[in-house]
């Protein structure tokens, strides 16, 4: 009982980082592209 409720909350936990981490990396992709078209608006 103790066990799968310690793994239902590790899993949680790992849930909520992935999350995170998704939100992280599209903000960057997001910036990068503003970045190049604004680069490629300059030329």
């Amino acid at each position: 009982m103790k066990s799968t409720s310690s793994s239902k909350l590790r899993s949680n936990s790992l849930e909520r980082c992935s999350r995170h981490i998704r939100q992280q990396r599209t903000r960057l992709y997001i910036i990068w592209r503003c970045t190049v078209l604004l680069l490629c608006w300059h030329d």
